[in-house]
């Protein structure tokens, strides 16, 4: 007799931009291509959703998109069972009704609050915790992503070693390749005006978004002032594309600009030196995580490069006082050694677990299969 395929449950609210939904279709495909899961996706957003999946129709309540069941999430939602693992993303709060059903199933799913990204030294000792339910009869685990053993490792599909780009090199290309994928806050302006500083010819690429309308809006005012933009930027304006062709356009540039936690990790698999927009948050909250990650991303880099990557990120993310043209300069100078250095640290990462191989196995170890 053939045992029933293992089931799964992503429950996802699109908070902000796309990186909720991003790293959950993600997690959705690789469960589903990669071992044989039957998943459920559910969103509060389909039209964001439909923006990086253009099979998704916003319109309907339930649909399959390459071969995961995705439904809207609404008040109305009335799923029929709960599946074997039940994931919570981010903290987003499963239904009361939903809630109950997973009270009732026998055996009791294994329930995982998917944790954001962050590379702060405390992750490892929260990873896995158990959180009883208040009242009902269920206990769900945090499970936090990361870039060392002891962590729930980060999202890494089959593919991604075997990948064009993810084993470059630092050759010497012009025009110099700047993609540009940014929140509203970063200093478009001012980097457009540093890259061509020092005679750099580039082609700089800003996806569609906040930033894109800025830099457009932008470069219409210079040229209204017959001071349009050096003849040694060219600009590319891209619309949103699904998840692989944006990875395809991350390991076509030879700079990064990213922000938010999804690009943040496809631009480690890219292989490229990158530049790191983080959430800002609260009272400067965020600059704990994004030095945290510093720390640990720069251990064995050579000091010159070392700083020339933490001035840049600093001013980037709004340091007060920040030089942008020159910490621009001294990130470009030292763009060889930064490259092998994101060669060496993607394939370090290649070494972990990946995330879903971590989910499973946690799966399989309380689940007693």
């Amino acid at each position: 007799m053939n045992q029933q395929p293992l089931t799964c449950d992503i429950f996802c609210r699109v908070i902000d931009n796309y990186g909720d939904i991003g790293v959950c279709w993600r997690l959705a495909r690789q469960l589903s291509a990669e071992h044989g899961i039957k998943v459920r996706l559910m969103v509060d957003q389909l039209s964001s959703f439909s923006r990086i999946a253009p099979e998704v129709d916003p319109g309907l309540l339930r649909q399959n998109v390459a071969n995961i069941e995705v439904f809207a999430w609404t008040e109305a939602l009335d799923l029929s069972s709960p599946a074997d693992l039940v994931i919570e993303a981010f903290a987003c709060e499963l239904p009361a009704r939903y809630l109950r059903g997973m009270a009732e199933r026998h055996p009791a799913p294994q329930w995982i609050n998917l944790e954001y990204l962050s590379a702060e030294p405390w992750v490892a000792g929260h990873h896995l915790l158990p959180s009883p339910h208040s009242y009902l009869p269920l206990t769900k685990h945090f499970f936090f992503p990361g870039f060392t053993p002891g962590t729930g490792g980060l999202i890494r599909e089959a593919d991604v070693g075997r990948l064009p780009g993810a084993n470059a090199t630092a050759k010497p290309v012009s025009p110099l390749r700047v993609f540009v994928f940014a929140y509203e806050s970063a200093p478009v302006d001012r980097l457009i005006h540093a890259i061509p500083a020092e005679g750099v010819v580039a082609h700089v690429t800003v996806p569609a978004g906040r930033s894109q309308d800025k830099l457009k809006n932008w470069r219409g005012q210079q040229a209204e002032n017959a001071l349009e933009a050096s003849p040694l930027l060219g600009f590319g304006y891209p619309d949103f594309v699904p998840q692989p062709e944006f990875d395809a356009l991350l390991r076509a540039h030879d700079v990064l600009f990213i922000r938010g936690e999804d690009s943040f990790v496809r631009a480690q698999w890219a292989a490229q030196p990158f530049v790191w927009q983080i959430y800002p948050q609260a009272e400067g909250a965020h600059w704990v995580k994004l030095n945290a990650f510093l720390d640990l991303y720069c251990e064995g880099l050579e000091a010159e490069a070392a700083q020339a990557l933490r001035d840049l990120w600093h001013v980037w993310n709004g340091a007060v006082h920040g030089d942008l043209p020159a910490a621009w300069n001294r990130f470009l100078r030292s763009r060889a050694v930064l490259q092998a250095h994101a060669i060496a640290w993607a394939d370090k990462l290649m070494q972990m677990p990946d995330l879903a191989s971590n989910l499973l196995s946690f799966y399989k170890k309380n689940a007693k299969i």
